[in-house]
């Protein structure tokens, strides 16, 4: 009896102290559970166009250079943890030409590399336009900067291996891919390879995908009509292909202005459209053709539960302003008090701005679903934003930019 009482004497000390850790264990609140999170910013058409390839040429050093094209927005760009954008030219080498069949130096890559771009999709009207030399060597240059990139394959080998681009950040994976209306009628013969918008190819791809364990999988398309504000029925039709097969974010690009944003939630199911983010740089000026948007996403997983945290777009504007008699291009975050009146040399340059500001906003305020403007370097209303007293937190996240300015400084 005295051996028992002793056995349950001993249990009753050890559970005195095991008791307050298990309450400590069973009461954690929800809200302390871990999370991860990933960010992303979207950008659209980067072209080049023959007065953007003059315009790059330092006479002086006898080369190309882009970088002041970039500039207002590195910090921006360097804000997250994976930016992309859609590169609309090939990288074919000399001659250097703008439309109809684009060549740009590769000095335009090496400008998006040094700004804080990570990833350059490839899928476009123009993938073609130097025919398979230019697919191979725009991939090579591409490989070459450790750009990351999807969209176009030097043969079919290499697609199998690298169609789906996995991005991934503290154990969240997203997976990205790309895919284009069509080439200019300039197709590609074997052993190259463009992602067609092809309901069969994208079928098949997306269930490849399913089986890769990826937390959220994004499109990244060219498609629609050019200089049309609304999509067309080809990209509903799509855009519906992609809601059924599970895709959660479609990013459009090619008609070379905005079209509406669109976010939906039915239970658990997020899908967020963005049908065509504009022209991120080009050399048109006509009114809607000047700017675009960059579309910043964030994904935050707490638990098992994942869902879009943030989301937002920011509007640009290309200034393209004569100095010392050349021409000078330079993407501005156009809603950013920087931007105003003083910095331009040419007022009409400003009031233009103003104008595609002023277009953009209510175009969009007035056609999105769920999806609102954002400032250059934080959250704020449209009333702050045209009021200029934005004093916000931070969207970027310090600790990604300083990593990415070391990994370039490193890298020069």
């Amino acid at each position: 009896m005295k051996k028992i009482t002793d056995v349950l004497l001993l249990m009753m000390h050890r559970l005195h102290f095991i008791l307050p850790i298990l309450f400590c264990f069973f009461t954690i609140p929800i809200n302390s559970i871990h999370s991860q999170e990933i960010s992303f910013l979207f950008m659209g058409d980067i072209m080049g166009h023959g007065p953007q390839i003059r315009s790059a040429f330092q006479e002086s050093k006898n080369k190309y250079d882009y970088q002041e094209v970039f500039n207002p927005l590195e910090e921006i760009i360097s804000s997250v943890d994976f930016a992309v954008a859609n590169l609309e030219v090939t990288l074919a080498g000399p001659p250097f030409m703008g439309y109809p069949q684009f060549s740009s130096p590769d000095e335009l890559a090496v400008a998006c590399k040094n700004s804080g771009m990570d990833v350059l999709v490839t899928a476009n009207n123009h993938s073609c336009d130097r025919k398979n030399n230019g697919i191979i060597r725009t991939v090579k240059v591409l490989d070459s900067l450790e750009i990351l990139h999807t969209g176009t394959f030097k043969n079919e080998d290499t697609r199998d291996r690298e169609n789906l681009l996995i991005l991934s950040k503290e154990g969240l994976h997203v997976g990205l891919l790309n895919y284009t209306y069509g080439t200019n009628g300039i197709p590609f013969t074997s052993p190259t390879f463009v992602n067609m918008l092809d309901s069969n190819l994208i079928i098949k791809d997306i269930e490849s995908a399913k089986q890769k364990g990826l937390d959220k999988l994004i499109v990244f398309v060219h498609w629609g009509s050019e200089y049309q504000d609304f999509p067309n029925k080809y990209q509903t039709k799509f855009n519906q292909l992609f809601y059924r097969m599970g895709v959660d974010v479609v990013i459009g690009s090619h008609p070379h202005v905005l079209q509406p944003m669109i976010y939906k939630k039915e239970k658990k199911k997020e899908f967020l459209t963005v049908f065509s983010l504009g022209n991120f740089v080009s050399n048109q000026r006509e009114e809607r053709k000047d700017g675009g948007a960059m579309f910043r996403l964030s994904f935050q997983k707490k638990g098992n539960n994942i869902k879009i945290s943030k989301k937002e777009y920011l509007l640009t504007w290309v200034n393209k302003s004569l100095k010392k008699d050349k021409y000078h291009y330079e993407i501005l975050p156009c809603s950013k008090p920087t931007y105003n009146e003083k910095y331009f040399s040419n007022i009409e340059d400003f009031n233009q701005m103003q104008l595609f500001l002023n277009n953009s906003r209510e175009h969009l305020q007035k056609n999105n679903e769920g999806v609102h403007e954002g400032a250059p370097y934080g959250y704020a209303t449209i009333k702050q934003i045209k009021s200029d007293k934005v004093h916000l937190p931070s969207f970027r996240n310090k600790e990604t930019l300083r990593k990415k300015r070391k990994k370039r400084k490193n890298e020069s």
